[in-house]
């Protein structure tokens, strides 16, 4: 499954899951909904990246 994608998509998908889940943390355990709303919106802009950069590759 996971040998159609590209070692460097693998580390954006790895480390957008990280940064929900970090998000996660900050909001439910650290009570900090600023900071987990700050992280939170950084994995939408990466899966964004993610699909320009695979719409250039096919290009």
């Amino acid at each position: 499954m996971f040998k159609k994608f590209k070692i460097s998509e693998l580390i954006i998908l790895v480390s957008i899951v990280s940064l929900i889940l970090i998000s996660e943390y900050y909001y439910v355990v650290l009570d900090n909904p600023n900071r987990a709303i700050f992280l939170g919106l950084w994995p939408p802009t990466m899966v964004g990246l993610l699909i320009y950069l695979n719409l250039k590759k096919k290009q």
